[in-house]
Formats: structure tokens, C-alpha cells, sequence
């Protein structure tokens, strides 16, 4: 009775939380596989420049007068720059402005080796959560997750079960033949 129960409950837990959260679920999907191939797709983030230098001359002043120069990444000063990522081995500086665009120097001449777009950054926020608002990430995305491992524990069960059913039959069959 009690088994009966349990796959009854697997069964109809497993139908309505799939309901529950196909769409949050098909966003953290489609967005982790993006993510995935990052350094393979462009236009998810910009390839990797090599520049001439092996150790950063670069003054900050010197990096921010190189960006500045960029109209598409709309930096005047420091408070449009969202982060610095300096990259000694392969002699550049990437510029991600706050709008989004990657400006990638040379680390010792500061001339302007690409300008892109970088979505990566963007596609991760929508994958946990957090472009959709503050609170997504706690009370939408990680129920989604949970409910995600719920999901799959059912499932396991669900596929286990015939197995387990058959295995008990043989069992009864070969000790009614025995008897």
C-alpha cells in the first residue's frame, strides 16, 4: 500500500513540478548553454587578443585616456568602467565599461586591439536570476533548482520502479517453483 503511495505521489509530483518550472528551468537551460560555449561563440564574449607586451607598462591614467577614446563604450571617466581585467600573459587589458562593451588594450603600448560587446555578463545574470530582480534569485530561481533536483530524484524512481517490479516477480516465480 505504501509503495502504491509513493509512485502515486512520484508520479503526480513528477507531472506538476515539470509544469511548475518549465519556463524558469528552459531560461537557466538555453543561458547555461551559452555560458558553456562563451570562448567558442563571439558574440557571447569577445575572443582573446594578444598584445606585444609580457608585463603590463600601463598607467591607469594611461588605460583610461586609451578607453576614453572608444564612443561605443561611452566611458568619461572611472565611474563608467565596470572592471579592469589585466591579463599579463597575453600582454592585454580588457575595459568592460558599464554599458556593457569590452575594450581590449595592449598591455604596453595602449593601443586598441578590439572593441565588442560583451553579453556574457548579461546572460549570467538572466541565468540566476538577478536581471529579473533582486529577489528572483532566492524566491524563483533556487525553488526552480530545488524543485529541479525533486524532479530528477523522481524520475530516478520512476525508471528504477519496473525493474524492481520485475526483479520481485522472478522472485516469487522461482520460489513458487522451489515450493
Amino acid at each position: 500500500m505504501i509503495d502504491l503511495n509513493i509512485k502515486l505521489w512520484s508520479r503526480r509530483s513528477h507531472r506538476w513540478i515539470s509544469i511548475l518550472i518549465a519556463v524558469p528551468l528552459m531560461v537557466i537551460l538555453c543561458t547555461g548553454i551559452l555560458l558553456l560555449l562563451k570562448k567558442q561563440v563571439p558574440w557571447v564574449q569577445p575572443p582573446t587578443q594578444t598584445g606585444s607586451g609580457e608585463s603590463p607598462t600601463l598607467s591607469f591614467q594611461q588605460i583610461l585616456q586609451s578607453a576614453s577614446a572608444v564612443t561605443e563604450a561611452e566611458i568619461r571617466d572611472w565611474k563608467d568602467i565596470d572592471r579592469l581585467d589585466v591579463r599579463p600573459s597575453k600582454g592585454i587589458v580588457k575595459v568592460r565599461s558599464k554599458n556593457r562593451w569590452e575594450i581590449q588594450l595592449d598591455s604596453a603600448t595602449g593601443a586598441v586591439l578590439q572593441v565588442a560587446p560583451r553579453r556574457s555578463d548579461l546572460i549570467e545574470s538572466i541565468h540566476d536570476g538577478s536581471w529579473f530582480h533582486e529577489h528572483a534569485k532566492l524566491f524563483v530561481f533556487l525553488p526552480t533548482a530545488l524543485l529541479f533536483l525533486l524532479l530528477w530524484l523522481t524520475g530516478i524512481y520512476l525508471f528504477w520502479l519496473p525493474y524492481r517490479v520485475r526483479s520481485e516477480r522472478r522472485k516469487r516465480v522461482k520460489h513458487a517453483e522451489s515450493v
